[in-house]
């Protein structure tokens, strides 16, 4: 299976359909400037902002955006980075999954309308399915499948690989899939906006 090859106009269109009647608000965009503009149109200024580690975060410049400070948002997860001690960061961790905003990517999206996400911490997944009011992924197309049985195959054949070499390189002891959600549907009782911008353009793993 090639997972490294961006989806076709046909194969964006029938994920953004699929989305929209699952309760996501997909869009699709050509370039990762145009993806990174979206989210500063998308974010008011004053809103508590949450990120995740995310390589696609980091190659459209959201990262060093977000380090800058010129934002005007609340910028929770430098806030747990700047405290030293363990306790007070611990408690600021787990005060910043009331984030306004959570920002990330996602593993793999069906064209069924799934979207999959896998973590070894866990740490980004309170926001994802319930915390957070306000989601935004950020998605490169090669990350679309024909199906959930495909989305799941490609975050252990290929997003886990990629990521668990990543992690050794960095001294970290490699990774592992410990937790693997799927976003079925966003449930209009709940009121949160589950944004998911489609790049086309590959991003991330």
């Amino acid at each position: 299976m090639d997972y490294d090859t961006l989806a076709s106009n046909d194969a964006i269109d029938t994920a953004m359909k699929s989305l929209k009647e699952r309760g996501f608000l997909p869009e699709v965009v050509s370039l990762a400037a145009e993806a990174f503009s979206r989210i500063k149109e998308i974010i008011p200024a004053g809103a508590s902002v949450m990120n995740g580690s995310s390589r696609t975060l980091e190659q459209i410049g959201f990262v060093d955006y977000l380090k800058e400070g010129r934002h005007g948002w609340n910028n929770l997860h430098d806030a747990i980075l700047q405290e030293k001690d363990q306790a007070k960061q611990a408690t600021l961790r787990k005060q910043s999954v009331l984030s306004d905003f959570y920002l990330g990517s996602a593993h793999a999206i069906a064209q069924t309308g799934e979207i999959v996400i896998a973590s070894n911490s866990g740490s980004q997944l309170p926001h994802v399915v319930y915390t957070s009011p306000n989601l935004i992924l950020v998605v490169g197309t090669q990350k679309i499948t024909p199906d959930l049985e495909g989305a799941i195959a490609r975050v252990k054949e290929y997003s886990f690989p990629l990521e668990d070499a990543r992690m050794k390189e960095a001294g970290m002891g490699g990774s592992f899939i410990s937790k693997l959600v799927i976003l079925n549907r966003e449930p209009p009782f709940m009121k949160r906006k589950a944004h998911v911008i489609f790049v086309q353009e590959k991003l991330g793993f």
